[in-house]
């Protein structure tokens, strides 16, 4: 695989996701998440994946009173996710938090090594804009302000690529992580009561088989009395589509264990990235091409 000729990383590992119910009060959600990341390290875990939007109520309303200036160092959220990863080693994918950045708000994913470094911080890039009559509606570009990056960082559990939860139904961002070597793409997420049970499973599979490679998703538990209700049901999906954990509706941790070796025999058995007929179509990175 491309990526093992760059750095070291464990092959095999436990991956914990935490499926956390969220609250108005910020420090209760921030003490909630350092207790689950703990309860996850403690039960052998290497990577601990975190829900969107988890020190906050996900609401526009919400979004400009909680955020928090990460590069600035006024974030108490990260500050927690960093102190979390160096005293347990364990590499974090945060989820999300609203970030304030000068003017600009973003739904922002902060990824921290096992020495509680910052290893790379992604800003959603497809913001959640619809409208489905008599459904749902929420339009995130009234608060928010897209990112223009894609996120890869090499960490001590491989090669992983991030996205926030729309950015799962764009296949183009999934192909642009797996062409450049990422063994895992980590998916925030929280798909509501209208799309999720129709689409949120479906991408999870369609983006791990496609690519194969593995996928883990990470919803807020539900609470039916929010504003913003989420499907949850967050999952690990193996490079074969297979499920290889997964929850409902209820806040929960839970774990899988993660075989990158599967990702070379599933690419062995059936070589589409040999197979691709380059000569009718080709995918181009034009944040590399530039």
């Amino acid at each position: 695989m491309p990526s093992s000729r760059y750095f070291w990383f464990l092959w095999q590992f436990k991956l914990a996701v935490c499926q956390l119910s969220i609250c108005a009060d910020k420090e209760q959600n921030i003490r909630h998440a350092r207790e689950a990341i703990q309860t996850a390290a403690d039960g052998g875990s290497k990577l601990v994946l975190l829900p969107e939007m988890w020190n906050c109520p996900y609401s526009n309303a919400s979004f400009p009173i909680y955020a928090e200036d990460i590069d600035a160092g006024d974030s108490p959220s990260s500050k927690m996710l960093s102190d979390m990863a160096k005293s347990k080693e364990v590499t974090i994918i945060g989820g999300s938090i609203p970030e304030r950045s000068g003017n600009h708000l973003y739904n922002t994913c902060c990824i921290y090594g096992k020495d509680g470094s910052l290893k790379g911080k992604h800003r959603k890039v497809h913001l959640f804009d619809i409208d489905i009559p008599g459904k749902i509606q929420f339009k995130e570009s009234d608060t928010l302000k897209p990112g223009d990056k894609y996120t890869v960082v090499d960490t001590d559990v491989g090669r992983i690529g991030v996205g926030i939860c729309y950015d799962i139904r764009f296949p183009e961002m999934a192909m642009t992580y797996a062409a450049r070597g990422v063994h895992m793409i980590c998916y925030p997420g929280a798909f509501n009561m209208t799309t999720g049970p129709a689409h949120w499973e479906l991408l999870q599979k369609a983006r791990a088989v496609d690519n194969q490679l593995f996928v883990a998703t990470c919803s807020p538990a539900r609470n039916p009395s929010a504003g913003y209700v989420a499907w949850g049901h967050s999952s690990v999906i193996g490079p074969f589509g297979e499920i290889l954990a997964s929850t409902g509706r209820e806040e929960a941790i839970f774990y899988a264990d993660i075989d990158y070796a599967q990702i070379k025999e599933r690419r062995m058995n059936m070589p589409l990235d040999h197979q691709r007929r380059g000569d009718l179509y080709q995918l181009v990175d034009l944040t590399l091409a530039t």
